[in-house]
């Protein structure tokens, strides 16, 4: 009896091999592959992520942000109208400047969904460069022929970039008043500054110039986006009546209203106009 059942068992072994061989899996080697191909799959998945990660709510990603990210408007404003660049350092209330500067000069709904994921981040030109052309009608156009579940996402959406704006407001302008105030005791001591070069003089007033070019250009935006709003609020109101256009309305007069009366006074931007279209 005993070698009959000896014999069933090794029939038994002999075909559950055979079943292995005929699926093409190795007995011996099946629970090491696993385990490597698990790792590889992991692997991959990993990377994959790593690499389509954006930074979270539209932020830049914070491999592409450093503490002089935005430095390059000082430069691209001053060159714009004909002026020098500053080679000082930045401080830390112009760097804070610059920092809040650029999500209110980037034009609302520039960046399409891919980029936060791909390349979000990127320099504006200036608005005193003579090729650019202000048209108030591209915010609208892109919030109405983007793909949206309802009309009222649409307006929510409209709501959300505005009431942004009125967030960013007041933090801006009070850096900018601290830095304008700073530049003001910076023009005073130039006097008695002993044995001031040339260039350290050309440098500093440099940077004043800058950072009053970079409040002008905020407030110019400003004043773009809210005849960008208006221009979208009206196109919903003709496409698709709702009772959330009271509460957009309402939040575009109170940005108007704060555009109109910024904190600081902007000098005229060295008799260079912009152009407006639409």
């Amino acid at each position: 009896m005993a070698i009959v059942g000896q014999s069933r068992a090794q029939r038994r072994g002999a075909v559950v091999v055979a079943a292995d061989i005929r699926l093409g899996v190795m007995p011996e080697t099946t629970p090491q592959i696993r385990p490597i191909v698990s790792v590889v799959l992991l692997a991959l998945l990993g990377a994959t992520l790593g690499a389509c990660s954006g930074g979270d709510f539209g932020r830049t990603r914070a491999d592409m942000r450093s503490d002089d990210m935005h430095r390059w408007l000082g430069a691209e404003v001053t060159s714009s109208v004909g002026l020098r660049a500053s080679q000082f350092q930045l401080t830390d209330e112009e760097r804070q400047l610059r920092d809040l500067a650029y999500p209110m000069i980037e034009p609302p709904l520039s960046r399409p969904a891919w980029k936060s994921v791909f390349g979000d981040y990127k320099p504006l030109p200036s608005p005193w460069r003579q090729q650019i052309v202000f048209d108030r009608t591209m915010y609208g156009r892109t919030l109405i022929d983007e793909p949206h579940r309802s009309h009222s996402s649409r307006y929510a959406q409209l709501i959300e970039d505005v009431r942004n704006d009125i967030t960013r407001f007041e933090p801006f302008f009070a850096s900018a008043i601290r830095v304008i105030d700073l530049d003001r005791k910076r023009n005073a001591s130039m006097a008695r500054v002993s044995d001031l070069s040339p260039r350290e003089r050309d440098d500093a007033v440099a940077r004043m110039q800058e950072n009053s070019l970079i409040v002008q250009w905020v407030q110019q935006c400003l004043e773009q986006r809210v005849s960008s709003y208006r221009w979208a609020l009206e196109r919903l109101v003709i496409q698709a009546p709702d009772g959330m256009a009271a509460d957009a309305d309402r939040l575009i007069g109170e940005l108007a209203a704060q555009t109109a009366n910024p904190p600081v006074a902007a000098q005229p931007p060295y008799g260079r106009a912009v152009v407006v279209k639409g």
